[in-house]
This record gives structure tokens, sequence and C-alpha cells, in this order.
């Protein structure tokens, strides 16, 4: 039980360092990493989906995050809208799915495609939710379209997709290589 709880914390605290690491990537500096954020809502649903109070503090972190940013290291806030609200619902779409795969999660080759779906399908909606509430809401284009939107989805798509792709086919390497399915039972070797 103490183990369980010293691991979730200490995932906790991984993931939230990472985001933390990575989101002052928008500060410009080459040596950063891009930002992992949205993988890291994805994978605190799948490793700590019991924990109800890890999602409110990952959120509440990534606002911090930006605060921090823009008032201290002067990153431009020119990202900070009326939009700004929607990553309460983007980020929160990325935990869900993460909870989803887990819940599916049987350690098999199928959950390759699971995790696939998952990720496409959040990533996608949290990018739409982001993307698009900037662009319609964000007052930052002068004449917005729908071409125009759907200029700039492509444009941005997928590098959002590839980022968060990536930190978490990472994880999930490491996850296949440490974590064991548990032994099948006795009713089932007796077969």
């Amino acid at each position: 039980m103490h183990e369980s709880k010293w691991l979730r914390r200490g995932t906790f605290l991984t993931l939230a360092s990472a985001m933390a690491a990575t989101r002052f990537g928008q500060l410009g500096a080459a040596w950063v990493p891009p930002d992992a954020s949205w993988a890291v809502l994805f994978l605190a649903g799948f490793y700590l989906s019991s924990e109800r109070w890890v999602l409110p503090a990952l959120l509440l972190e990534a606002i911090a995050v930006d605060f921090a940013a823009i008032h201290y290291y002067g990153v431009s806030d020119y990202c900070v809208t009326l939009a700004y609200g929607f990553i309460v619902p983007a980020y929160s779409v990325l935990w869900l799915a993460g909870v989803w795969l887990r819940r599916h999660y049987r350690h098999r080759p199928v959950d390759v495609l699971r995790l696939a779906t998952s990720l496409l399908g959040s990533v996608t909606v949290c990018f739409v939710l982001t993307q698009g509430s900037f662009y319609w809401l964000g007052s930052r284009v002068a004449d917005p379209s729908l071409l125009g939107w759907w200029r700039n989805f492509a444009d941005w798509y997928g590098h959002f997709l590839l980022v968060t792709g990536a930190y978490v086919a990472l994880v999930a390497v490491g996850h296949v290589a440490v974590v064991r399915p548990a032994p099948a039972s006795a009713s089932l070797r007796a077969r």
C-alpha cells in the first residue's frame, strides 16, 4: 500500500517536473525540449486516474508556469486571450483519454492500437479546442475565415501531434520494458 502511494507521488512529481521544465520552452531557448504538457496530461490520466486531485493540480501548474513565464521571464502574452480558458476542457480531454486507455489496457498487442487511437483522438480534440478558440475568439486574426483557420490548423497540428506522440511513445516503450503482465490464474493454466 505504501509503495503504491509513494510510486503514485513519484509519478506525479516526475510528470509535473517534465511539464514545468519543458513548458518554459516557449522562452525560445534551443536547449529546452518541446513542451511536454499535452503528453503529461495524457500520461497522468493513464497512470494517476485514481487520484482526483492530479488533473486540477496539473491544470493549475500549467497556468502558473505560463503566468511566471509572462510576468517574470518576459515571454509574450500574445496567446493569453479570451480563448486561454479553453485549455481547461482541452487538457481535460487528454486526461480523460489516458483514463479511458487505462480502463481498457490489458498488456496485449492490441493495446498499441488503443493507445494510438486514444492519443490521436484526444490530441485532435485538444488541438481543435485550443487552436480553434484562439483563432476564432482570440481577436488576434484580423479577418478570420474558414480557409484561414484551416491553413493555421494544417500548419500547426502535425507539430503538436508529433511532439505529444514522441513523448508518449518514449514512456510506452519504457512501460512495456518494465511492467510485466500479471500471471495467468491457476484455473487458466490448468486448461
